[in-house]
């Protein structure tokens, strides 16, 4: 949660400074606007701390960071583990301990002329890549045909706005997976539960329909799809000519 302040802090900054620049006008207006003013504040105020906690909550108190979730993901001694950011790196680490056997691949694919979140690019400033990180692009990927066991995308893939670039790119994840690989896509939906949580901020994720036509555009098939906690979902996937 630390780190979302960190990296929104102007968000935050506007929010604070609306809601004590209202309640310091407030009193100077007539009383029905006056009490519209202060309403207008407690909800600002509200939603800005129930989208903190629901971060506090997914991020820092539950389990997802402990990766248990990927016990629906069989990767063989000697295989290949692709992991791919957006600019942040907060798994690799985590996926190089848990998959010790396995060669690593980590690949970032942020571009600030394509990717333009501004949180990103105080991410990267703030905190370096992970050791042999390839910088890359979305619709070319530097993976052999059939390359690798395990692709991971972890609250990543939303950043590729253009719904042709995001078919292309999970088009080169179908293309490097072999014969009974995977693909593990995190992501906030845009749905009724993280629009409680997080208001008009769920409208940076994509929704479930969103994400079907990006899989059935790419030719992959949804192995598998749940909520290791609230508000997160994980989909794995696997390519259109595998038997799932």
């Amino acid at each position: 949660m630390r780190n979302i302040v960190r990296f929104n802090w102007p968000f935050f900054a506007l929010a604070g400074g609306g809601v004590v620049l209202g309640l310091l006008l407030a009193p100077a207006l007539p009383p029905a606007f006056r009490w519209l003013l202060y309403a207008g504040c407690g909800a600002a105020a509200l939603s800005t701390l129930v989208s903190l906690g629901a971060s506090y909550l997914v991020y820092d108190r539950s389990r997802l960071y402990h990766l248990d979730w990927l016990t629906h993901v069989a990767v063989p001694p000697g295989g290949v583990v692709v992991n791919i950011n957006a600019g942040f790196d907060e798994t690799s680490a985590l996926l190089h301990a848990r998959f010790s056997e396995a060669s690593l691949r980590v690949f970032d694919f942020y571009d600030p002329m394509r990717h333009t979140e501004a949180s990103i690019g105080r991410a990267r400033q703030a905190y370096p890549p992970f050791p042999g990180t390839e910088t890359v692009l979305t619709t070319a990927l530097p993976l052999a045909d059939h390359s690798a066991d395990l692709i991971c995308v972890i609250f990543t893939a939303h950043e590729i706005r253009d719904a042709p670039e995001r078919i292309a790119f999970f088009g080169e994840l179908r293309r490097a997976l072999r014969s009974g690989g995977r693909v593990a896509l995190v992501e906030h939906l845009r749905d009724g539960p993280n629009f409680l949580a997080y208001n008009i901020g769920f409208l940076h994720f994509h929704s479930r329909a969103t994400w079907a036509r990006t899989f059935a555009g790419a030719g992959l098939v949804l192995h598998a799809e749940f909520r290791p906690v609230p508000l997160v979902s994980v989909f794995i996937l696997a390519s259109r000519t595998d038997d799932v």
